[in-house]
C-alpha cells in the first residue's frame, strides 16, 4: 500500500497539509488503513480516489463546501465526492433528493447519472468527515483520525479564504462546521437530504440560488448547478 500522504497529488493542498501526514493521528490512521487492508478486508473509496475531493478541487478554486458524513459502502459506490457515485452506478436515494432540490430551486433537470465531479471541477469542495469505509459496514471507519484531518481542512478554508459558502446537511455537518466564521464566509444549514429527514425540512430551501447570489454578490463566478448529461435521458424523480 502506498503512503497515504502519495494519494494527495494536488499542489495547493499538499503544501498546506504536509506537516499534518507527519502528526501521529494521521501515522494511526494510516496504520490502520495498512492493517484492514492487510487483513483481506475490502476497503472504500479505492486508495488512489481516496483524496479525490482535493485532488480535482484545488485550495485556490475553492468556493463552495458540501459536508457529508462518511463514503457510500456498497460495491463501486464511493469514488471520493460526497454524495456522488461514478456514471454507471445507480442514483443513490440521498443525491436523488439532492436532485429534486435542485429542479424545485433553479428548473435544472436531473441527469440520469449521480456523478457530481462537474461541480468539483467548478471549485465544490464535495468533502465527507470520514473519508473511508469497509464495505457494507457503514461508518466502520468512524473515530480513527478522519474527522480530526476533516477539521483542518475547514480550518484552513475557514483562516486563508474569504466568502466561501458552505453548505452543511443534517446535525452532524452542523456540528463540523460550528467554528466556520460567519463574518466572512456563508452558512447555509438544512435537514439531511436522507429520505429519512428529508421531508421534515430539507425541501425549499434554495440552497443553489442562495449559493449563487452570495457568490456573484462578491465578485465571484457562480457554479453552473446543471450537469452533463450520460446520452438523451434525464433521471425521473417523483
Amino acid at each position: 500500500m502506498q503512503s497515504m500522504k502519495d494519494w494527495l497529488k494536488e499542489p495547493s493542498w499538499k503544501r498546506r497539509l504536509e506537516e499534518t501526514f507527519k502528526l501521529p493521528y494521521m501515522q494511526n490512521l494510516e496504520a490502520f488503513l495498512h492493517a484492514e487492508i492487510q487483513a483481506g478486508k475490502t476497503v472504500y473509496p479505492q486508495s488512489h480516489e481516496t483524496f479525490h475531493a482535493l485532488n480535482v478541487t484545488p485550495f485556490d478554486k475553492v468556493k463552495v463546501v458540501i459536508l457529508g458524513q462518511d463514503p457510500y459502502h456498497g460495491e463501486g459506490q464511493a469514488h471520493g465526492l460526497c454524495f456522488s457515485v461514478p456514471q454507471g452506478v445507480r442514483v443513490p436515494p440521498s443525491l436523488r433528493n439532492i436532485y429534486k432540490e435542485l429542479r424545485n430551486d433553479l428548473g435544472i433537470e436531473a441527469p440520469s447519472h449521480g456523478c457530481l465531479q462537474n461541480w468539483a471541477e467548478q471549485g465544490v469542495l464535495l468533502l465527507n468527515s470520514v473519508w473511508t469505509v469497509e464495505q457494507s459496514k457503514a461508518a466502520s471507519h468512524q473515530k480513527k483520525g478522519w474527522e480530526k484531518f476533516t477539521d483542518k481542512i475547514i480550518g484552513l478554508i475557514n483562516d486563508e479564504k474569504e466568502h466561501v459558502v458552505f453548505i452543511l446537511w443534517g446535525a452532524y455537518a452542523q456540528k463540523k462546521g460550528a467554528f466556520i466564521d460567519v463574518s466572512k464566509h456563508l452558512v447555509i444549514h438544512g435537514l439531511h437530504p436522507s429520505p429519512l429527514s428529508a421531508h421534515r425540512g430539507f425541501f425549499g430551501q434554495h440552497y443553489f440560488s442562495r449559493t449563487n447570489t452570495y457568490l456573484d454578490q462578491h465578485g465571484q463566478q457562480t457554479i453552473d448547478w446543471s450537469l452533463p448529461t450520460s446520452g438523451q435521458t434525464s433521471l425521473t424523480l417523483k
